[in-house]
């Protein structure tokens, strides 16, 4: 069994959005809409603290598709348009969507968009023409900070891997981000979908309500 997912170190996010532009590229996304967008959480007080600077924390927030084990998108699609295919990944089948966006009002990251022109509904494909190929996702390709790796969650965050170094090899998480707990690792909130992407923060207050 397979999920393909990305893993994001949030310690290494420094909001540079090269992922949301890099996306908007290379699928060719309409003014407007995003696949991929980067919230900032904070500033926040820290704990103890006099909630006024340098007593606060904030971090950056990448949120796209959780390509989801129980995606509630597919679950409500009239059509069989969104599907889960073998890889984890949950794709749309354009021919298929009339664009009723009733997966989009079911998604609980407000990730989907309708496609005015087309009059279809489109959301991050985790790049499936790359990763067919052996490549990265676009996004974890061109991370600024480095904060995005790419891998099967089924064989453990420890193997997910992120851009390639001078020879061509794919660098892997362990080796380029400092190492974490499993108190350190964080989904967006789970609402019965079971979100596969996995958000990694060390050192400062999850604020995204998974606990």
């Amino acid at each position: 069994m397979t999920q393909y997912a990305i893993a994001t170190d949030l310690n290494r996010c420094v909001s540079c959005v090269a992922c949301s532009v890099a996306c908007k590229i290379v699928n060719g996304i309409a003014p407007g809409a995003f696949w991929n967008k980067v919230l900032r959480i904070g500033p926040n007080p820290i704990e103890g603290g006099s909630g006024q600077f340098p007593d606060v924390e904030m971090y950056y927030l990448p949120v796209t598709c959780q390509h989801c084990e129980n995606p509630e998108c597919v679950n409500v699609c009239p059509t069989g348009a969104s599907m889960k295919l073998e890889d984890g990944t949950v794709q749309i089948d354009k021919s298929k969507c009339i664009g009723c966006q009733f997966c989009a009002m079911a998604c609980p990251y407000n990730v989907r968009y309708l496609n005015e022109e087309e009059r279809v509904v489109e959301k991050c494909t985790l790049c499936e023409q790359k990763i067919a190929q052996g490549e990265l996702p676009e996004c974890v390709r061109q991370c600024g900070g480095r904060a995005r790796f790419f891998g099967d969650l089924e064989k453990g965050i420890e193997t997910f891997v992120g851009p390639p170094d001078a020879s061509g090899e794919f660098q892997p998480i362990t080796k380029t981000s400092k190492p974490w707990t499993d108190e350190d690792v964080h989904h967006l909130p789970d609402v019965g979908n079971k979100p596969s992407y996995v958000y990694i923060l060390r050192d400062r207050k999850w604020q995204g309500g998974d606990e």
